[in-house]
């Protein structure tokens, strides 16, 4: 994919000549210059993305897996302990609830099913009620959050046994919102056209018309004359057809996003316009240019602010770590790093408490968490 950069530089007057350039000129120039950045980070971005995705599959994962299994050994080495008679009734205790609160994670969130006969030795439920009630709980509270956060009223009849389904419908009761406030808009709207509208707002709306449709034939002249030049459909040479055939396709793609940068990289790589034509723009027609880029890069930072989210949501790190590929190398390295000294020393504590002296030993700084401990984002 070639980078934004690389494209046909678009730009009025040189840095010499940037004192004497008009407001608009200065403006287009910067706009230019905001676009030409954000699509160059996002490329960036959106290429160093896939490669953190590719090396958590190849690099990561295994190793959170590793670290898993490590874990349900050392639930293995507690259910041993348990059973030793040397072991105090208070030990116990501590090794029980150490048993089912790792057990319960590694069944529930990694699949391993061969812990189920360990964890339902100190679960008189079992682990298949249990988690059944955990469901019941997270719901309960994601019910409760949501009411809080949105005003959702929940249907008791509704299935929402699992988190899908809870999200299906949080998403529903929010479109159905949405659907109705629109239409409350709709017909608020509809009851102020209806009054007789004053000179100003008469005015006003002329203009606004007036603007969306000098926009509209901005980015269509641009486009139109490069129809005009490349439409394969009359060429007679098969070579000079698929070459005009492959600008068309850029073309249309850049008319269809309502891309101006596009379309003027286009016209300059081609020589339909030059530096003089772009200095010599009128001052109406660059206020619709600018209009245009300005909405470009919008769209632009709204897109950047997205996947930012994406990728923070995905690693687990706040917006700011994952702003640039530097940043997201940087962290997934940290967090690979981590993962080898937890193994290391995970090996290393199942090996030592097969030893029952140095797990009695440990046992003593382990303290019980109580319910009344948990804040609610410990759930």
């Amino acid at each position: 994919m070639t980078k934004p950069s690389q494209h046909q530089v678009v730009q009025i007057g040189t840095p010499k000549e940037k004192a004497i350039l008009s407001k608009s000129q200065k403006e287009f120039n910067r706009l230019i210059r905001k676009i030409e950045k954000l699509s160059s980070e996002l490329h960036d971005l959106r290429e160093a993305t896939q490669h953190i995705q590719l090396r958590i599959q190849r690099d990561y994962r295994p190793l959170v897996e590793q670290y898993a299994q490590y874990r349900a050994d050392m639930v293995r080495v507690f259910d041993r302990a348990y059973e030793n008679k040397d072991f105090s009734k208070t030990e116990k205790k501590k090794l029980a609830d150490l048993i089912l609160n790792v057990a319960f994670e590694l069944i529930d969130q990694y699949g391993i099913d061969d812990l189920k006969p360990i964890y339902d030795k100190y679960d008189t439920n079992g682990f298949d009620k249990t988690n059944t009630e955990s469901d019941e709980l997270t719901a309960d509270l994601m019910k409760e959050m949501m009411s809080n956060m949105f005003g959702i009223q929940f249907d008791e009849t509704v299935d929402l046994s699992d988190p899908q389904k809870m999200t299906a419908y949080v998403q529903e009761q929010l479109a159905q919102r949405e659907s109705a406030e629109a239409e409350r808009q709709q017909q608020a709207t509809e009851q102020r056209n209806k009054k007789p509208k004053s000179e100003k707002q008469q005015a006003r709306e002329a203009k606004k018309q007036v603007d969306e449709r000098n926009i509209t034939k901005a980015v269509r002249t641009l486009y139109m004359d490069l129809v005009k030049a490349f439409h394969p459909d009359r060429e007679p040479d098969e070579a000079e057809k698929q070459r005009k055939t492959e600008v068309m396709h850029r073309v249309t793609d850049a008319y269809e996003k309502s891309d101006l940068l596009a379309l003027l990289r286009l016209q300059l790589e081609f020589e339909h316009i030059d530096q003089t034509h772009l200095e010599n723009l009128a001052e109406e027609q660059l206020k619709y240019y600018n209009k245009i880029l300005k909405q470009q890069s919008e769209e632009l930072d709204n897109e950047f602010f997205t996947l930012q989210n994406e990728l923070a949501a995905m690693t687990g790190r706040p917006s700011f770590a994952v702003s640039s590929p530097i940043a997201l190398e940087f962290s997934l390295n940290s967090d690979i790093a981590q993962m080898k000294r937890d193994i290391k020393q995970i090996k290393s504590d199942v090996k030592a408490f097969a030893d029952p002296g140095l797990l009695k030993k440990w046992l003593k700084t382990y303290r019980i968490q109580k319910p009344d401990d948990l804040s609610f984002f410990d759930f």
